[in-house]
C-alpha cells in the first residue's frame, strides 16, 4: 500500500509533487484580484520549504518532474532546482528550450500563455 510506513512531510512532499506533475498553469503568488493562492502554487511552496532539511528527497522529486511532469511541472522543478543545483538547473532549462508546449502564467491578476521552450529561454537569459 501507498504511504505505509512513510513520514507525514513525505507524504506531503509526494502530494505536492503529484500536484506539480499534472499542473497546467504556472503562478508563484496569488492570483486574481483576490489574490488567491491556486493549489499548484501552494504545492510549489510546500517543496520549497523541504529544500533546506530534505534535499535528496526534494531532489528525487524534482528529477522525477523534470522527467515525467506536465511542461508547467517541468518550469516549477527546473526553478526549484535553481536553489539547490544551479549548474543541473542550467542544464535542465537548456534542455527545455526546444520544447514548444504551452501552459497557463500567472503575475497577480495578469493571465497569459507561454511555451516551456520560451519561458526556458528567458530563464537562461537571466541566469
Amino acid at each position: 500500500m501507498f504511504g505505509i510506513g512513510k513520514k507525514q512531510w513525505e507524504r506531503e512532499l509526494d502530494a505536492a509533487a503529484d500536484e506539480l506533475a499534472r499542473a497546467d498553469t504556472l503562478a508563484f503568488g496569488g492570483v486574481g484580484i483576490a489574490g488567491a493562492l491556486l493549489p499548484v502554487t501552494e504545492a510549489y511552496r510546500r517543496i520549497e520549504a523541504d529544500l533546506e532539511e530534505h534535499p535528496e528527497e526534494v531532489r528525487r522529486q524534482l528529477d522525477r518532474l523534470l522527467a515525467e511532469g506536465s511542461p508547467a511541472g517541468r518550469a516549477y522543478a527546473a526553478t526549484l532546482l535553481e536553489r539547490i543545483d544551479p549548474a543541473a538547473a542550467r542544464a535542465a532549462w537548456t534542455a527545455l528550450r526546444d520544447d514548444p508546449t504551452e501552459f497557463t502564467t500567472f503575475t497577480g491578476c495578469v493571465m497569459g500563455r507561454a511555451t516551456l521552450g520560451g519561458y526556458a529561454a528567458d530563464r537562461l537569459a537571466a541566469a
